[in-house]
């Protein structure tokens, strides 16, 4: 907070107006999602919405754009004007208002918006409280109003000749805020202008305003809000956008609304013209309204909800799908878009029924009743309701929580296509009977593939009755139970056959370095010996088909030698399993067994009987032979380090690495599968430039009395 002297920063109303916008600069991802581009582009969607909100309300024409080359945007629209009067209950102005108070705006009540995006009262306000500067004029009684804010402060900027600067020193207000007239427009004139700069404290310097993605909301928008023009200007410069070589502007307006999205959407040839679906509904939901006295009380309010959706299948098999809520995305969905599917669903599978005979479907099988994803199947969608006031979950509006929607788009998406599909002209029936043959194909595929599927596995689980001579199985039947070492060299194998416990421990040896499976196809891994082996082994299958259910064992363990080479196989496994069996990573059952690395023997001394000691690090046996030290315990200076899992007798293999009572297991997870991803591509993948990189950077971190040489 920025003050002109000591004094004034300690003002109550200075504090007051500071109050709420404070805690969205301390969480602003509880308000924007995150503080990286896409937070950025999040704020530049609530400044946007604002306009859209006054031409859904048919007060608004024409929105403009502007990525500034000082990283500032600027959003400018000819609707009504934020208002300039004085709010009653603050005694502030209509714009000091909606920049610096919560949940504060004209979409509260539906008294100034029947349907808009924002409802939060809270999307202006944020952005400015995590802008560097932002101003606001707006044109409204043949004047322009001008405010300016610093971190959500109104004040007022000592700007240089050049122009706007957010670094410019700066006053706020102290006694009273001034809403300034700074020029004349025509009469009846009207509109909003608003600028920011985004505060770099808040967001990194690389994030930056993504051109595409504003291009494609700016699309979307007209597709949605018919006849409304949006223009995109980029006058930033920046290498590989369109404006690289100068400033670069496109406009968009369209006039079909749901049904030319759709057709700009469609990736495929049509099966079905586009179908313009409409209705709506009622629904009343309790709110809590303030009352003459300021008390707030629960009160029952009717809501109008209008369903607007365009939909066509094509020849392919894809799916694109758009859902909308007062023209704001909910990529995620929510009740507007279950009820879709689910009166898709059943408009469908009645028609189905109804023509049973013609498609060859038998209804008493319940294998062939249609699924929802034989009807998506094609299908290029998109979906749009509006409704005051929509309920959703968190302030970056992703998916809609206002349950009553669901039947209402349910019912009027049953009504709407039934009619369709029983329409009477001959058009009608042509592509109605051609929905239903690529429905009822696409249901035929499923079916053929599953039972391919249960076929298949009932061959190999014939098969599987042969498992590999190699593999050292157990006696146990109890998954749960049972246990699957991987176990390195075949050296390794005869050590542990005499250590583990052959009621529920399986051992199978591997010939050391297996396939690298990241940069080999399917077929080359299914042809590899040793990975046709675990695979077979295992017995749940691999890729789509790999059924959890169907593993042999509980746990999979794998044992390699406690070097760089052992690094190496274990991870060539772990990509195996990632890649092809990775539910099984997902369910915690894989493992990595921990074997020493050092064996220390220490004498007996006094009542103390001899013992060997185990370590896993240079740190700890450093750290344990200084014990010993301390304790005054004498050892053979002979340390034995062991290079393989050969080396080690049946005894002390089973009591450090195979025996559950005494074992150390390093239990494999993916919680974060995208991390994971890039981690098994730099290591393992076919692109070799990353992965010198990143041997070149940790090279000299490496310590060289791991390497066996």
């Amino acid at each position: 907070m920025t003050t002109t002297s000591a004094d004034s920063s300690y003002n109550a109303r200075h504090l007051s107006v500071l109050e709420g916008l404070e805690a969205v600069r301390k969480r602003p991802g509880m308000y924007i999602g995150s503080t990286d581009s896409r937070g950025l582009m999040h704020c530049l969607w609530e400044i946007i919405d604002n306009s859209v909100d006054e031409a859904l309300g048919g007060s608004c024409g024409e929105i403009r754009v502007v990525l500034h080359p000082d990283s500032s945007v600027t959003v400018e629209d000819d609707g009504r004007g934020i208002p300039v009067d004085v709010e009653p209950k603050t005694g502030l102005t209509g714009v000091e208002v909606v920049f610096t108070k919560l949940h504060a705006g004209g979409k509260f009540g539906g008294g100034s918006y029947t349907a808009s995006g924002g409802l939060h009262g809270v999307g202006a306000s944020v952005v400015n409280a995590l802008s560097e500067r932002l101003d606001v004029e707006v044109d409204r009684n043949g004047k322009t109003y001008r405010m300016c804010f610093h971190r959500g402060e109104p004040g007022e900027f000592d700007d240089p000749r050049a122009g706007a600067d957010p670094q410019a020193p700066f006053a706020p207000f102290v006694t009273g805020s001034e809403l300034a007239v700074v020029g004349k427009v025509r009469r009846g004139a009207t509109g909003t202008r608003v600028r920011y700069w985004a505060d770099r404290q808040i967001f990194p310097k690389n994030a930056v305003f993504s051109y595409d993605e504003l291009v494609t909301r700016a699309r979307q928008t007209t597709f949605l809000v018919p006849g409304l023009r949006i223009t995109v200007r980029d006058e930033r410069g920046l290498p590989g956008t369109p404006g690289e070589d100068g400033p670069h502007e496109e406009s968009f307006v369209h006039s079909g609304g749901t049904v030319d999205f759709v057709d700009f959407l469609a990736p495929d040839a049509p099966v079905t013209g586009t179908w313009h679906l409409t209705g709506d509904g009622t629904f009343t939901e309790t709110v809590p309204v303030l009352d003459a006295k300021g008390h707030m009380s629960p009160q029952p309010v009717e809501r109008h909800c209008e369903v607007d959706v365009a939909l066509r299948w094509g020849s392919g098999y894809g799916t694109e799908l758009r859902t909308f809520v007062n023209i704001i995305s909910t990529p995620k969905g929510g009740s507007h878009l279950a009820g879709f599917e689910a009166g898709l669903l059943k408009v469908v599978r009645k028609a189905v029924e109804a023509n049973a005979r013609r498609l060859k479907v038998s209804t008493k099988d319940g294998s062939t009743r249609i699924e929802k994803d034989d009807v998506l199947a094609g299908l290029t969608a998109v979906l749009t309701v509006r409704l005051a006031e929509p309920q959703f979950e968190g302030q970056t509006k992703e998916v809609l929580g206002t349950a009553p929607v669901r039947a209402i788009v349910a019912r009027v998406l049953e009504k709407e296509l039934t009619a369709r599909l029983n329409g009477t002209t001959r058009d009608a029936k042509t592509q109605s009977a051609l929905l239903l043959d690529k429905v009822v194909a696409e249901m035929n595929a499923r079916v053929t593939a599953r039972k391919q599927k249960e076929i298949s596995r009932r061959k190999n689980a014939l098969e599987s009755s042969s498992l590999p001579a190699k593999l050292a199985d157990c006696r146990s039947n109890d998954v749960g139970r049972s246990e699957l070492f991987i176990v390195e060299g075949d050296s390794a194998l005869g050590t542990a056959k005499l250590a583990r416990s052959s009621d529920f421990q399986a051992l199978l040896p591997i010939r050391g370095k297996i396939l690298n499976v990241q940069k080999a196809s399917l077929s080359d891994m299914l042809r590899n010996a040793e990975c046709a082996a675990i695979i077979q082994v295992i017995g749940a299958g691999s890729g789509r088909s790999f059924d959890l259910e169907a593993a042999r064992y509980g746990k999979i363990v794998l044992m390699t030698d406690a070097d760089v080479d052992g690094a190496h196989i274990r991870t060539l496994l772990l990509t195996l399993f990632f890649r092809y069996m990775r539910p099984m990573v997902d369910a915690g059952r894989v493992y990595a067994a921990v074997p020493p690395l050092h064996r220390v023997e220490v004498s007996a001394t006094g009542r103390k009987k001899a013992e060997y000691v185990y370590t896993y690090s240079e740190a700890e046996l450093a750290a344990t032979l200084k014990r010993l030290d301390r304790a005054g315990r004498r050892y053979k200076e002979d340390i034995q380090r062991y290079k393989g899992l050969g080396e080690m007798d049946a005894d002390q293999l089973a009591e450090t690495t195979m025996d559950p009572r005494h074992r150390t297991l390093r239990r494999v997870t993916a919680e974060h599968a995208e991390a994971a991803e890039a981690v098994f591509e730099l290591l393992m993948g076919s692109d070799v430039a990353p992965r010198k990189e990143f041997i070149v950077a940790g090279a000299q971190d490496l310590d060289r009395n791991r390497i066996d040489v």
